[in-house]
């Protein structure tokens, strides 16, 4: 069945806890969902990635990897790789290469891509943010390497974001203050 009916009156379990419920407004599925939402987003980000297979691909290995973070707030013996944070920052400099330097705040847009790229983005924030709040409230423990990745993460949408708009030769936007 797709549905239990315990958490009728607002309470969960996470797996590897001790099985008590807690509130589903609590720190750990606060967090446990931020990065669901993030997943679930980054699922319709790769569908648009039409023609961008190297865009897909990198969203594709995001996307296990925020699996095993959730695994690992949960409370399973999982967690991030360093070789994980590394592979990311490797592929946020190859495409800074192939992008023109950033000289400031751009305004989100261009290409559909970029754009829904910028959003994922602000939603990784949002992710990182409550994992933090998570983990400071004693509600799950998040390793430095997930942490690490996760700060990583909205650096590699932005990027993506960036390559997405220079492969369709559009130019970035200023704010104007």
């Amino acid at each position: 069945m797709l549905y239990t009916g315990k958490g009728d009156a607002g309470t969960t379990t996470a797996f590897g806890c001790d099985q008590q419920r807690i509130s589903k407004s609590s720190e750990l599925p606060e967090a446990l969902g931020a990065l669901d939402e993030l997943n679930a987003y980054l699922g319709f980000v790769k569908v648009r990635a039409v023609g961008e297979a190297r865009i897909a691909t990198a969203i594709r290995a995001v996307q296990e990897t925020l699996f095993i973070i959730q695994a690992e707030l949960a409370g399973a013996e999982k967690t991030v790789d360093t070789s994980e944070v590394q592979r990311v920052e490797a592929l946020v400099n190859e495409i800074e290469k192939e992008i023109p330097p950033l000289k400031g705040f751009s305004i989100a847009g261009g290409t559909e891509l970029s754009a829904i790229l910028d959003v994922a983005r602000t939603i990784a924030r949002r992710a990182e943010r409550r994992v933090i709040a998570a983990a400071e409230a004693g509600a799950c423990s998040a390793s430095a390497e997930t942490k690490a990745y996760l700060n990583r993460l909205s650096s590699l949408l932005f990027a993506l974001a960036r390559l997405a708009n220079h492969r369709a030769g559009i130019a970035e936007e200023s704010p104007r203050y």
